[in-house]
């Protein structure tokens, strides 16, 4: 998937992430700012990665994992600070849940302060319905 937004490109083509740029972005990040390097190549390589590209820059990522039948998580949805406000998250967004892979499957995710912006493509809040687990 390539699509063209204002002179933003989004793609799926994992060929382009910039892995030194994304452990940035996760490091910024409330829920993965003790990831390892090593971690999170490996949870690339076995996901659908999304990058947001200035140029030759990335600018932003989002990460999801499906088994391509009847759910995904989407999350490690991360834009630059600096893009923030310009639309290209909610254009991320908006292209990772109507994309022909996803549109038609069940999508969770969990946020602690975007619950707005992720409740414009069709998510809704579920109090006091998932578990986690956290490693040991």
């Amino acid at each position: 998937m390539k699509i063209n937004y204002n002179q933003f490109l989004i793609s799926d083509d994992k060929s382009l992430l910039q892995l030194d740029t994304i452990c940035g972005f996760l490091a910024r990040s409330y829920w993965a700012e003790r990831r390892s390097r090593e971690t999170i190549a490996k949870s690339i390589e076995n996901s659908l990665c999304y990058g947001i590209y200035d140029g030759g820059k990335q600018i932003g990522f989002a990460r999801v994992v499906t088994d391509y039948a009847t759910m995904y998580w989407l999350c490690d949805v991360y834009v630059d600070e600096t893009y923030r406000g310009t639309g290209i998250g909610k254009k991320l967004i908006e292209s990772i849940t109507s994309s022909d892979e996803l549109s038609n499957l069940s999508g969770i995710l969990g946020t602690k302060d975007a619950h707005g912006l992720y409740e414009q493509y069709g998510f809704v809040r579920i109090p006091d319905r998932f578990m986690r687990k956290f490693p040991s």
